[in-house]
């Protein structure tokens, strides 16, 4: 005879085990996971609100929040090309050294020979994309470690630009050459304090960031994945939007928007699109995840550590360019230093030791955060000595934090 009455204290241990879905739960899990994706981001914004509360607010002066663009311009083009190589599982030592090389070159180029400014850093450009493929070919057809061919070239580059310079200084540069560094788009629509067209370009940004998110996440919701819930959707655009208005706000009450800006804007867009969206992109990062496995998949793995170094002596001589253009100057100690500011803002931003993991905005955000603490250490009146301690206790504890994950993962 079955017995139709509901067992009541099964239900109820049912319940014990599989609680009731509850949305605010649900919600407040999702909003956690997010965060812990972003843990760059709030980092750079914990950085930034000490360093305010440490300066008296200092930090975000617009006159500071537009020097902390141009002078660390040059780092955050380096980051961008060195992120990528780290994806792929390499290094590159000598872009600090590149960098002073093709300063050293366009000085000859534009101050010494008088070509135009543009014929300069056109050439220079080349020569510096030469430089890459000088690398890349010892690196991806003859086999040799990246760290031994980019430390060679360290040396090699950094005396070749002694060379060059004859152990004196080139300037000064024509003005077009100097504005990579320190020019400024401005009163573009007449003069006038806040600049209109910085504002303008800031509420356009607003409009695509907003349009762009909206339609990923209506194509997510179409294919059934996983959204944020749309409370928090609006909270985090509002946030963005904020800081935007912000950080535009801040340019148009100064000069307007640095010339330095807007390359990295365009930049960042053109090389993320590649790492995200297209097939070179996604042969970096099989590479870097699995070199042997990407070889047996058909991917041309030299062809692509070939082009990462073209493209890395591309962009240290951009950034030998930029950093030329803001000193006026080509001298014998420029690049000191830049390659472990670029590897640190990669590492900083998320890039994973062994390859295969990274992005552009992280190595973006890292190399900001080195920016931040450059700059608030020297308002306080921190010594060297001790911001180069600091930087490196930074980088430690990112690479700590990335290797603790990495196990944390595996394990579970």
């Amino acid at each position: 005879m079955s017995n139709d009455t509901p067992n009541t204290e099964s239900t109820a241990a049912g319940a014990l085990i599989n609680p009731p879905d509850n949305r605010f739960t649900r919600w407040f899990s999702n909003i956690l996971a997010d965060l812990g994706k972003n843990g760059i981001f709030i980092a750079l914004i914990a950085v930034v609100v000490f360093f305010t509360i440490t300066t008296d607010g200092i930090l975000l002066r617009p006159q500071n929040i537009s020097n902390l663009i141009v002078q660390n311009g040059y780092i955050l083009v380096l980051a961008i090309g060195m992120v990528m190589v780290i994806i792929a599982g390499h290094i590159d030592l000598s872009v600090g050294s590149v960098a002073a090389f093709i300063g050293a070159v366009s000085g000859v180029f534009a101050v010494q020979w008088g070509l135009p400014w543009w014929l300069a850093i056109t050439l220079s450009l080349m020569i510096g994309a030469l430089v890459g493929a000088w690398q890349g070919f010892w690196v991806a057809f003859v086999g040799i470690p990246a760290f031994i061919v980019t430390l060679a070239g360290m040396l090699i580059f950094r005396g070749l630009a002694l060379v060059v310079l004859g152990n004196a200084n080139i300037g000064s540069f024509p003005e077009e050459y100097r504005a990579l560094g320190n020019g400024f788009v401005t009163g573009v629509f007449g003069e006038g304090t806040p600049d209109l067209f910085t504002l303008l370009v800031g509420a356009a940004a607003i409009v695509l960031l907003v349009l762009n998110q909206v339609r990923s996440r209506a194509a997510r919701l179409k294919y059934g994945q996983d959204v944020d819930p749309i409370v928090w959707f609006v909270v985090k655009l509002l946030l963005v939007s904020a800081a935007i208005v912000f950080f535009m706000f801040s340019l148009a009450s100064y000069k307007g928007i640095p010339v330095t800006l807007i390359i990295l804007a365009v930049l960042v867009l053109f090389y993320g699109t590649i790492m995200n969206r297209s097939v070179f992109g996604r042969h970096v990062y099989a590479i870097g995840g699995n070199r042997h496995a990407a070889e047996l998949s058909g991917i041309k793995t030299r062809r692509v550590d070939f082009l990462l170094f073209v493209n890395m002596g591309f962009l240290a001589a951009l950034a030998g360019l930029i950093f030329t253009a803001r000193l006026n100057l080509a001298g014998p100690k420029a690049g000191d230093g830049f390659e472990l500011e670029a590897i640190s803002a990669a590492f900083i931003g998320g890039a994973a030791v062994q390859g295969g993991v990274g992005t552009i905005g992280g190595a973006i955000i890292g190399g900001l955060i080195i920016g931040v603490l450059n700059n608030g250490m020297s308002i306080m009146g921190i010594g060297i000595e001790w911001q180069q301690a600091v930087k490196g206790l930074v980088l430690l504890l990112a690479v700590a934090f990335d290797v603790y994950n990495k196990r944390r993962s595996g394990n579970s």
